[in-house]
């Protein structure tokens, strides 16, 4: 067939569309990046692929104008091929955005197998093989932003609304039927004059849930790059789109109400993303947190809304009753010993099963705004983080009550006393969970929260081995002069990131270096600070970077591990992405966001690639590994330890 036959049964379109950098106006076929076309054709009966790709393009189209959808597939047998436009659209609009883009897609080598093209109303796309379940490919190389190149007349006002719509449609569109919706805010000024936000998100709605979150999370991340100086930003990728501008690119009466979706307060809510972290010892605590719960506070008294059970979505429990759940706290109930206090499994009068919390190293600081922290951890409410039921307090002891998991820490299924029970499948359900729930914590809550402790005992399984992570959002109740830790800093080595223990310098990415150690144990079902033999030759990062540069992969498992439930490309994209989160400086490492998409995926030409050796974290003087959960060393000397020049 010649290329001439391939026009057969679209009528000419005369449209200018941009193939480059978009133009940012109205019309909703302007371009968002260049045309992804496949480098690889399709090898047999070309002719007869390029006639089933007609008749998939004839499909979408009367699929699309033939009733009130904006959302269209097609199988044939030789091609599947999507289509979607946004919903703000009309009918007549999305079938012209639809024919626009089949228009750009000719431009492809005349057999290539699959290409992708992404405009302001619709995308398109094609492939030899199944892709409606992904959220990524390889053409587009991931999620990207593109930033326009003016300001808005109040960019700092606008900025502030534009980034709290941001938060809520990612909080809002994956719980939505048909992962769509469109959002306006109006900020009111001074003499100034205000800003009004508009804002859109939307996901294949072939995808999952948790898909369309993974999705939006790093289009989320990536846009935010725009939003310091530009009035108007897309980031895309395969399976989502995610839009903001200071002018509107939808009419009013097209909005969605999003705050039944949002689990908490409603859109103007005025609730604003910052960050809370700290960093412990000589750096002091860096505290960045505004008022983002209204708790009751009598003005010019230190009477505590704790003590007045006001904190809203917690329980207040009685001091005597927890005493009697966990039999006085007595050692036979002791679930563990953690830095922050330890926890005692606790029955209630009404049968039910919880974990009580009772801290011990709390500053004063702390125990004055407990109320706040409390309120903090309750809010967060995500599968793969322990949930908060409640608190108990005086001017002594303070208390948390969590919900209780049967099958305690992680720590135990990997080198415990119960090593050997996780099959392959369980331990990569765990990491992705565990990635999705440091996500949450990093990217998607209310403010920025840095854990600071990952590691295999902070990881909790429920019933069916699902992961959660505890002990969340603890950091500021730790004394300002000591941490819950021997050493100098918040952490544990073997998991600690060099930049913070060395310099005391703390970001989300220290956690992602914690994840990428805890991945190793997770496979290697080695404790990261193992040592193979005397004199030291290597921790675990330092095996597993050998393992890499050697191509022997395999030798990273655990031999508990049945060697038919796994292949070598599944390992070598787990030691990948584990060695990707722990390269130094810690700029090059990967969000949590990008690091699930990774995990997410089974296309390896996603995966980073480490450009590094990692640095670990040793302790030279004491080499006897000590026997406690937490692997926490005593007077240790903290060193750079580049593996290469040991």
């Amino acid at each position: 067939m010649g290329s001439s036959g391939r026009w057969w049964w679209l009528a000419v379109v005369m449209l200018v569309v941009s193939v480059s950098e978009p133009a940012f106006s109205d019309p909703q076929t302007n371009q968002i990046g260049s045309l992804g076309c496949s480098t690889y054709n399709v090898t047999d009966a070309q002719d007869y692929y390029i006639r089933e790709l007609n008749l998939s393009f004839v499909d979408l189209r009367n699929q699309l104008s033939g009733g009130d959808k904006r959302f269209a597939t097609t199988t044939q047998r030789a091609v599947y091929a999507m289509v979607q436009c946004r919903k703000y659209l009309s009918t007549a609009d999305c079938v012209a955005c639809f024919d626009a883009a089949v228009l750009v897609t000719r431009n492809c080598p005349i057999a290539t197998n699959s290409a992708i093209v992404i405009f302001d109303g619709c995308f398109l796309r094609y492939q030899e093989s199944y892709f409606y379940d992904q959220i990524t490919d390889r053409i587009t190389a991931g999620t990207y932003p593109v930033c326009g190149n003016r300001t808005a007349r109040n960019q700092q006002i606008f900025n502030a609304s534009t980034q709290q719509l941001l938060n809520e449609l990612l909080l809002a569109t994956p719980r939505i039927h048909g992962f769509y919706a469109a959002v306006k805010l109006e900020e009111p000024g001074g003499r100034g004059g205000g800003a009004t936000s508009y804002a859109v998100a939307q996901c294949a709605e072939t995808v999952t849930q948790s898909s369309c979150q993974d999705c939006l999370s790093l289009a989320y991340n990536n846009i935010k790059s725009c939003l310091p100086n530009s009035a108007d930003g897309r980031a895309v990728d395969a399976g989502c789109f995610l839009r903001y501008s200071d002018t509107p690119f939808f009419a009013d009466n097209q909005t969605t109400d999003i705050t039944p979706f949002l689990g908490r307060g409603s859109s103007s809510g005025k609730k604003k993303p910052i960050l809370l972290a700290g960093v412990v010892g000589t750096v002091g605590i860096i505290l960045v947190l505004a008022a983002l719960f209204l708790l009751y506070r009598q003005s010019g008294k230190q009477n505590n809304a704790w003590r007045k059970g006001s904190i809203v979505g917690a329980e207040s429990y009685i001091y005597k009753d927890l005493k009697a759940a966990t039999n006085d706290f007595s050692e036979e109930n002791i679930l563990g010993k953690g830095g922050f206090g330890d926890v005692y499994k606790g029955t209630l009068q009404n049968g039910d099963v919880v974990a009580v919390k009772k801290l011990t190293t709390i500053c004063s600081r702390a125990k004055t705004n407990f109320e706040t922290e409390v309120s903090l951890i309750t809010n967060a409410n995500h599968p793969n983080l322990i949930r908060l039921l409640g608190y108990s307090g005086n001017e002594k002891v303070l208390i948390l009550v969590y919900e209780y998991m049967a099958n305690a820490s992680l720590d135990r299924y990997i080198y415990g006393e119960k090593r050997g029970m996780l099959n392959w499948k369980q331990r990569i359900d765990i990491i992705l969970g565990t990635a999705r729930g440091l996500a949450y914590l990093h990217e998607q809550f209310d403010v920025c929260i840095i854990h600071r402790d990952i590691k295999s005992s902070n990881i909790l399984l429920d019933d069916e081995f699902h992961p959660k992570i505890a002990d969340f959002g603890l950091a500021r109740l730790l004394p300002e002069n000591k941490s819950h830790l021997t050493t100098k800093f918040a952490g544990t080595l073997g998991y600690t990131a060099p930049e913070y223990a060395i310099h005391g310098h703390l970001s989300e990415k220290a956690d992602i270096y914690s994840f990428g150690i805890v991945i190793l144990e997770i496979i290697s079902g080695k404790r990261s600070s193992d040592l193979q033999v005397e004199p030291i030759t290597g921790y675990l990062l330092e095996q597993a970077w050998k393992l890499y540069e050697n191509d022997e992969h395999l030798g990273l498992v655990d031999n508990s591990l049945d060697s038919n439930e796994y292949e070598a490309k599944e390992v070598k994209r787990m030691l990948e992405i584990a060695l990707v989160c722990t390269q130094s400086p810690s700029n090059i490492r990967p969000s949590m966001s990008e690091v699930v998409v990774m995990l997410s995926s089974t296309d390896a030409s996603i995966i980073q690639k480490p450009q590094n050796r990692p640095t670990t974290i040793t302790d030279f003087d004491k080499r006897i590994l000590t026997t406690t959960s937490s692997s926490t060393f005593t007077n240790a000397t903290i060193l750079f330890s580049r593996f290469s020049g040991r």
